[in-house]
């Protein structure tokens, strides 16, 4: 097999792991893929493992890991499952309180528009926009 057959441009690699480029690169400046070296004359070559690992940086970002977040899952790479599974919970913990805080705002909002039908009803000032007044002076 030759070096060709094994490895890809960075172009390729961010095809195959759904990025861009820039992406890629970026993902290096933080140290979660590793930049190979460049040889005296041609492009770097990046292994097919860099595909598998761009994608685990995507997924566990859409699961609300931050970048550094997922650099320590990165690095606990084999044995880490306990820690791991802290981080997992931590993190739907953080979840489920942004949940809770924006089904009160939902439910608040809910309350408002309610309030703003029933002054349009009655011909008065809208109570959506007095309530956010008198909350932004007491604030």
């Amino acid at each position: 097999m030759s070096r060709r057959d094994d490895s890809m441009t960075i172009g390729l690699l961010a095809r195959k792991a759904g990025v861009n480029v820039e992406t890629v690169r970026y993902y290096q400046r933080l140290g979660l893929v590793r930049e190979p070296p460049r040889p005296a004359q041609g492009y770097r070559r990046y292994p097919h493992s860099d595909v598998a690992r761009i994608r685990f940086i995507r997924e566990a970002q859409q699961l609300g890991f931050s970048l550094r977040e997922v650099g320590e899952l990165l690095a606990l790479n084999d044995g880490g499952c306990g820690e791991a599974r802290r981080m997992a919970e931590h993190k739907r913990e953080q979840i489920a309180a942004r949940i809770e805080a924006l089904r009160h705002m939902h439910d608040t909002l809910d309350e408002m528009i309610g309030a703003c039908r029933r002054s349009e009803r009655q011909g008065t000032s809208c109570a959506l926009i007095d309530s956010l007044a008198a909350r932004s002076k007491s604030a």
